[in-house]
């Protein structure tokens, strides 16, 4: 695979999260895959809710941790919010029929896709959080040529101070 764009900022707090969100938000296309690692704690729901957020979701933003996805549309997009932390079998994925919201049109934001694997299609863009003390650090990184021109837009690291 060619190498692609990557962005690594480090994030000072919860505010900055959610701001990095937003930011993401505005770059994203129909039909885009991106996974969001890190541990438990790390701000992978708190990044989609600043990612909501900035599209214009004034609505409360939940984790799927136990409903597996969360629906939303907005800004005229459909996004669908993936956890997959409770799966114990990877085989879960597909006994709850989730492979067909990867076929679409629709914003997949996947929690904990390790879990899903073998069975999750690639992912677009990968969102690595990190814990740094009381802060973060958010390296994403593209893996696709679609996730390559969506980050290609994404705002240089400076202005997002």
């Amino acid at each position: 695979m060619p190498d692609h764009k990557s962005i690594s900022l480090a994030l000072a707090n919860e505010a900055a999260t959610l701001a990095l969100g937003a930011q993401l938000g505005k770059v994203l296309v129909p039909g885009l895959r991106v996974f969001l690692e890190g541990d438990l704690g790390a701000g992978k729901t708190t990044l989609v809710r600043g990612l909501l957020r900035g599209l214009g979701y004034a609505d409360k933003v939940k984790s799927p941790t136990y409903t597996l996805v969360e629906e939303y549309s907005v800004s005229g997009l459909d996004l669908f919010h993936f956890d997959f932390y409770r799966f114990t079998r990877a085989e879960e994925y597909l006994d709850a029929g989730l492979d067909e919201y990867f076929t679409g049109d629709g914003i997949c934001l996947v929690e904990w896709p390790r879990n899903a694997t073998p069975y999750l299609p690639p992912a677009d863009i990968v969102v690595s959080l990190a814990v740094a003390g009381e802060a973060r650090i958010a390296t994403i990184v593209a893996r696709s040529d679609r996730g390559e021109a969506c980050l290609t837009s994404f705002p240089a690291p400076d202005a997002m101070r």
